[in-house]
């Protein structure tokens, strides 16, 4: 470790205007949904976003079954899922949630959880080991 960033308190580099504001700035980013780009014939392109601290305690609260759905839910910048055009109660699609379930197939609102997950810092290494020496 140079001396440089020895003389440098964790305080100091946490006040530094190039961190973001967590719970307003997270990790985005653009994922294709391959089924229902070949259904429309054009493609189908999502955009997600990490979950705040609070959005991943919510999502922790929901039933175990309905957790991945509510990720989606909260992480998916695009589509709004809550959109009324989404829902159709004489469909039974009466919740953002029935209109994900509706929609998506099990693998695919798994597989988009993760990557919002991995968005929010899980499903991977954040930490690194400090080596004394």
């Amino acid at each position: 470790m140079s001396e440089n960033l020895k003389s440098v308190s964790v305080l100091e580099l946490l006040l530094k205007p190039e961190l973001p504001d967590v719970r307003k700035v997270l990790p985005e980013k653009q994922v294709e949904v391959p089924r229902l780009s070949e259904l429309a014939g054009t493609p189908m392109v999502f955009t997600l976003r990490g979950l705040s601290y609070d959005q991943v305690r919510q999502v922790q609260e929901k039933p175990r079954s309905d957790q991945a759905a509510f990720g989606v839910l909260y992480g998916c910048v695009s589509p709004k899922w809550g959109d009324a055009a989404l829902l159709d109660k004489t469909r039974g699609i009466a919740t953002p949630v029935d209109a994900i379930k509706a929609r998506l197939i099990p693998g695919e609102i798994d597989e988009l959880y993760m990557e919002i997950q991995q968005l929010s810092g899980y499903l991977r290494r954040t930490l690194g080991e400090v080596k004394n020496g």
